[in-house]
């Protein structure tokens, strides 16, 4: 290596060097205390070994040892939330074995509901041949599952790794699901492509949802300082047995009564009773296609 490769290196390491200087968020050269992506996954992919036994075999260990990796990331989580906060009031590494040991208790309950899941994805999707062609290759279900798993995170306030979780499944899914929605049993998402759940939408029993849908919010208030309002309710909540089809945005702090369809492509932002029907107006084009043929 010749003399100004060095040099230009030597300058290069510099800079470097003086952009990490200033602390800010995305500098963490250190790791210091922040949850490892990988191990996340692979603790997220053990615990759908649990709730699917057979499956993929990746976990042969015990729930002593999977307790040990999720306690010790979510202690990382926790150091990283108090150092950033500066509040140095936490006891990190009891309250994460309190989150990991709260999660590994819900794992009986996650199992149960996830067969109601297995189930409705059966009953829904005329496709389907067996219950294990659903949890072998069906999107949807591993999407709610894990966000299921990241939700018992989220209600026991451990930061990041709820998220981590979901956008991992996100990844494999095109499914994105806030670990802070709440999720009846027997929830169906078919194909799923494209399919946004926001952090404080509601879904109850047996919803079924098709590609394409968005559960979102449809104004962000802000604060006297024009900083966003975080934690109001701000999503949807769906009845029991509600379909939404494809490409439909249901927008904002709205409730959907039970036994209501929501067609394809409709952008809705107000309330319905229960057993409302409702359907995008079709285009222009296609009502005179129709009239054209009746006249023939």
């Amino acid at each position: 290596m010749n003399s100004e490769i060095q040099n230009a290196l030597g300058q290069l390491r510099s800079a470097l060097q003086e952009s990490y200087a200033d602390h800010f968020g995305v500098n963490r050269i250190d790791g210091d205390n922040l949850p490892r992506r990988d191990e996340i996954i692979n603790i997220t992919e053990k615990l759908l070994d649990i709730i699917f036994p057979g499956f993929d075999c990746r976990f042969t260990g015990t729930l002593e040892e999977i307790f040990e990796e999720l306690s010790g990331q979510i202690a990382r989580a926790i150091k990283y939330n108090c150092k950033k906060d500066c509040c140095g009031k936490c006891h990190a590494d009891e309250e994460a074995e309190t989150a990991a040991l709260a999660l590994l208790k819900a794992l009986p309950e996650i199992r149960e509901t996830a067969k109601d899941d297995v189930r409705a994805g059966y009953a829904g999707d005329p496709a389907a041949t067996s219950f294990d062609e659903i949890i072998l290759s069906y999107p949807g279900l591993k999407a709610i599952t894990i966000q299921r798993l990241a939700h018992v995170l989220y209600l026991n306030k451990v930061p990041m790794i709820g998220r981590m979780m979901t956008e991992h499944a996100h990844s494999l899914t095109g499914i994105d699901i806030h670990p802070g929605a709440t999720l009846g049993k027997g929830v169906f998402i078919d194909h799923g492509t494209g399919v946004v759940i926001g952090e404080t939408a509601i879904l109850g029993d047996n919803v079924r949802i098709y590609q394409g849908v968005t559960l979102g919010a449809v104004a962000f208030p802000k604060d006297a300082c024009g900083m966003l309002i975080k934690g109001n309710k701000r999503h949807p909540t769906l009845g029991n047995n509600v379909t939404v089809y494809s490409g439909a945005s249901v927008l904002g702090d709205i409730t959907i009564g039970d036994n209501s369809v929501i067609g394809g492509n409709v952008w809705l932002t107000e309330s319905l009773p229960p057993g409302t029907k409702i359907t995008a107006r079709p285009p222009e084009h296609n009502l005179k296609l129709a009239a054209e043929r009746s006249e023939k």
